[in-house]
């Protein structure tokens, strides 16, 4: 699945109370640090005492200390005589009398020093943790039947124990698009470990056959003339195939591409351009609509290979392009599910395989059998459960055509929607009265609200100062169909 930003209308859904029945209590000042206290001198010291916990590297960051860790994990968290390994995490410490925000992005984790949107908000510790079975964090012998939502959630729930003892006040949940999935998991297998979860644009395929959602969503997104100068790029892509894929293949070529895992460059090529339109919407803004070539019937096939390359591109399917991202393609095959659109603009004699299944995109070699019950059993318990529970889509980003929705058993949990954004919506681009709300219920629920904003929310705002460096704000880029 993809990754993105959004523009436009707002589309919320507003379910929750604001009792703060067993939510964060403990105020605390409301002021920012910019180093970490003569208390957390040990912490390293701390760390490396948890069994399993292992040093890769420390690397300074002003105000905090960061560390790129290892720690051993069961392969099979049912039967933890299948042996271990090791999996790779962050920690971005502040203090170990702040809140600390456990991200996750549902693939690798960055060994660079980083802080998402909660954990400037509450100004915590931030444990960022990699996904099982992305490397380097994956078993050896790889036993992919132990790649599920489950073992994922009890990875979360043993690392959250062991560093619990450490960081012992207030622990928030987060993470975008796969991450954001990730969040919801480990809530619904362990919801009494977090005090509160912030999922961001988390897609939610609940009944895998049946997607209309998205064709609904592509035939009203935007506007129409950003929408017709899409669908004629990519027609106009299918149209010159075999041009383009001479070009293709020369491009394959010159870098060491192959095609093996996917079959052949001709269903490469399909699948990077059928990916266009939505890549576009998932991760540029309605102004950037400028940037696509107006005239694509004249325009030259370099100009239509650039605009599909630069969207797209052209490495995603190739062996290469895919390796990496195996985990994910296996999980949307076996228990995540994957979107499936139609073209009704393209006539159907350009189109020789539509949307291919994830299954297409793993290696022979992996055995996978799809668990329809996975996402069903997830969304039934959000929509009856769920408790401090915060999601944040973007209004135009495809992910969210397909999102989480909250039921009458919902208590203090919100779904918004961020006017004209798209993958890389946050709390930062909902409309004001949202973004008070939500930046109150994160200081609520990380026990850091101050009476004032637990009298009124519009009095909430972010409790550190914004770093350019550290709160990178970019969407991921990714494939287009990858969440």
């Amino acid at each position: 699945m993809r990754k993105a930003l959004r523009w436009l209308l707002a589309l919320t859904v507003f379910i929750g109370t604001l009792s703060t029945a067993g939510a964060a209590t403990a105020a605390q000042p409301e002021a920012t640090n910019t180093t970490t206290s003569s208390t957390d001198t040990d912490v390293k010291d701390r760390l490396l005492a948890i069994p399993g916990m292992s040093l890769i590297e420390e690397k300074p960051y002003p105000g905090y200390r960061f560390f790129v860790l290892n720690y051993t994990q069961p392969v099979d968290h049912r039967d933890p005589a299948k042996g271990t390994f090791q999996q790779r995490i962050t920690v971005l410490h502040k203090g170990v009398d702040r809140p600390t925000v456990f991200y996750t992005g549902g693939y690798n984790v960055s060994t660079t020093p980083s802080r998402r949107e909660p954990t400037q908000i509450v100004d915590g510790n931030q444990v960022s943790l990699e996904y099982r079975f992305f490397t380097p964090s994956r078993p050896s012998p790889a036993d992919w039947s132990t790649l599920d939502i489950w073992q994922a959630a009890s990875d979360q729930h043993r690392l959250f124990q062991a560093l619990k003892q450490v960081y012992t006040h207030n622990w928030i949940a987060t993470g975008g698009s796969k991450g954001g999935m990730t969040a919801t998991y480990y809530e619904r297998f362990y919801p009494r470990d977090m005090d509160g979860v912030v999922a961001y644009v988390a897609p939610n395929d609940v009944v895998n056959d049946e997607d209309s959602a998205y064709d609904r969503f592509f035939a009203s997104v935007g506007t129409k003339e950003c929408r017709d100068k899409l669908n004629a790029v990519q027609r106009e892509a299918l149209v010159r195939r075999e041009p383009l894929e001479k070009k293709y293949a020369q491009y394959a070529a010159d870098n060491g591409y192959t095609f093996t895992t996917i079959g052949s460059l001709d269903r490469a090529y399909e699948a990077v351009v059928l990916d266009y339109v939505w890549g576009f919407w998932q991760y540029s803004l309605l102004k950037d609509c400028d940037t696509i070539p107006a005239d694509a019937k004249n325009a030259t096939d370099q100009a239509i290979w650039d605009s599909v390359d630069t969207i797209s591109g052209f490495s995603a399917y190739t062996d290469q392009g895919l390796e990496t991202y195996t985990p994910y393609y296996y999980q949307a095959g076996t228990q995540l599910g994957a979107p499936t659109i139609h073209f009704p603009y393209i006539e159907k004699k350009l189109i020789r395989y539509g949307y291919q299944p994830p299954r297409n995109f793993v290696p022979r070699s992996i055995p996978m059998r799809f668990q329809p019950w996975a996402m069903r059993d997830v969304d039934t318990w959000v929509r009856h459960h769920a408790q401090h529970m915060l999601y944040v889509y973007g209004q135009n980003d495809p992910w969210g055509a397909e999102r989480f929705r909250l039921g009458h058993g919902a208590r203090d949990a919100y779904v918004f929607t961020a006017p004209g954004m798209n993958h890389g919506a946050n709390v930062a681009g909902l409309v004001p009265e949202q973004k008070a709300l939500a930046t109150a219920r994160i200081l609520q629920w990380a026990g850091v609200a101050s009476p004032a904003v637990q009298a009124d929310p519009a009095a909430a705002r972010p409790l550190a100062r914004h770093d350019a460096k550290l709160d990178a704000r970019d969407v991921e880029r990714e494939q287009a169909l990858r969440p």
